[in-house]
């Protein structure tokens, strides 16, 4: 089978190293993909957003299945487009991509089928919500701002003060900080507690959850400084007790999965749950409806079944007959970024050390924001530029490992935090 990957950033190569190494799998084709994709895959400029285009080359390539890897294209619709034309493809259809493309829609999703959220107000204008946070009924808890649409990651903003939430609709709505993604907006109850990040595979039907992770969402160490992307996560969680799993599974699981049920929606992918654990039980932040980024570079190599297997079972509804193995012991994953980001950065700095950092033991480096042209080393060509992935039996074995091959890699500017997975070494499970 030849399988297609749409994306070009350290999930996809994820995707693609765990493709590659499957028996089933003949070749794998990535659009637009890196230059670190380039090494295991065809990568492809071609524009995915050009239907005729696009199925004229899965036909010419003899595609057989296709992973849809970013937000974009799913929220677009492309899923719906390629099953019409009668292709396999990993994930879900543009309605149910709509629980990440607008924070309002999941919001009120989760509302009609009583999955635990934060309280939340949605505003179609400035006005409206400028006068909601001026006025005397404005719970003081009201201070986390969201871009109802997508914003690469960046559009949640979390105030302290009435002043603070008044800026961040400003922001969002008047400044356009993220254009289109803050034509409307929500406008809810800041959460205190632990994130969590849950994945499962389901094809709408059947769920089979994989190992939960921790992801690490500002550029400082300690949880300082502005939201990025991502700057590390690691996994299983030791936090996570049998009774808070249940609770997972019963309160929020069971429930989203009857109310793909009851609206219709057709989802054959794998959702993203960010959760907050909060003193009065697990809560859900927002649904995201593609693998997380830095966490499918922990995920994908702690599952010991054949992905290319996984990945065609979701897309044809079928996922029932396929099992889910995982492998013993832990990942941590290490972004390491530009300097400057998540603001302004420079590119085209030459990389060094990689083929040293990918002979350590138990590695994966996988490329995020990385150019070469012909013989040249590779160079910065992003914000966050590799992900660094660590494995051990236990947790602080795998993160002394990543940490080992991250100071192998240098590049002019290079930013990480050193403390990815310290909060998971002595947690104590809640």
């Amino acid at each position: 089978m030849n399988v297609l990957v749409i994306g070009s950033g350290g999930r996809e190569h994820a995707i693609v190293w765990a493709l590659h190494r499957s028996p089933t799998v003949r070749q794998v084709f990535c659009a637009p993909g890196n230059a670190g994709i380039a090494g295991l895959a065809e990568c492809s400029d071609l524009n995915v957003r050009d239907g005729r285009a696009l199925l004229q080359f899965i036909e010419a390539k003899a595609v057989g299945l296709t992973v849809i890897g970013p937000e974009g294209p799913l929220v677009e619709g492309l899923a719906d487009d390629l099953r019409a034309a009668g292709h396999p493809v990993f994930g879900p259809g543009r309605a149910a991509a709509q629980l990440e493309g607008s924070k309002t829609f999941a919001k009120e999703f989760m509302s009609r089928h009583g999955i635990p959220t934060a309280g939340f107000r949605s505003f179609h204008t400035p006005a409206e919500a400028l006068g909601f946070v001026q006025s005397e009924k404005w719970p003081e808890s009201y201070r986390v701002v969201k871009a109802d649409g997508l914003a690469a990651g960046k559009g949640v903003l979390v105030c302290r003060s009435r002043e603070e939430v008044q800026a961040a609709v400003e922001r969002l709505m008047i400044e356009r900080a993220f254009g289109p993604a803050g034509d409307r907006i929500v406008i809810e109850e800041a959460m205190v507690g632990e994130e969590l990040s849950v994945m499962v595979l389901t094809d709408g039907e059947t769920f089979l959850p994989l190992p939960t992770t921790q992801d690490h969402k500002r550029v400082f160490d300690k949880d300082e400084g502005p939201n990025t992307g991502g700057m590390g996560a690691y996994g299983p969680v030791p936090q996570v007790s049998k009774g808070l799993w249940a609770r997972i599974e019963k309160e929020i699981l069971v429930r989203f999965s009857d109310g793909l049920r009851r609206e219709g929606l057709d989802y054959r992918g794998v959702i993203y749950i960010g959760i907050m654990l909060t003193p009065e039980g697990p809560k859900v932040l927002e649904f995201n409806v593609r693998f997380g980024d830095p966490e499918t570079q922990v995920l994908l190599p702690l599952v010991s079944s054949d992905w290319a297997k996984l990945f065609l079972a979701t897309a044809e509804g079928r996922l029932k007959d396929v099992s889910l193995r995982l492998k013993k012991g832990s990942a941590v994953t290490v972004v390491m970024a530009s300097g400057g980001y998540p603001g302004p950065y420079e590119k085209g700095k030459f990389i060094t050390g990689l083929d040293l950092a990918s002979k350590e033991p138990n590695v994966l480096v996988f490329h995020s924001g990385t150019e070469r042209s012909s013989s040249e080393p590779f160079k910065t060509a992003g914000g966050r530029v590799l992900a660094v992935t660590g494995f051990g039996e236990t947790l602080p074995a795998a993160r002394d490992r990543v940490y080992s091959a991250v100071k192998k890699i240098q590049f002019d500017g290079v930013h990480y935090r050193t403390d990815i997975a310290a909060r998971g070494i002595n947690a104590v499970p809640l």
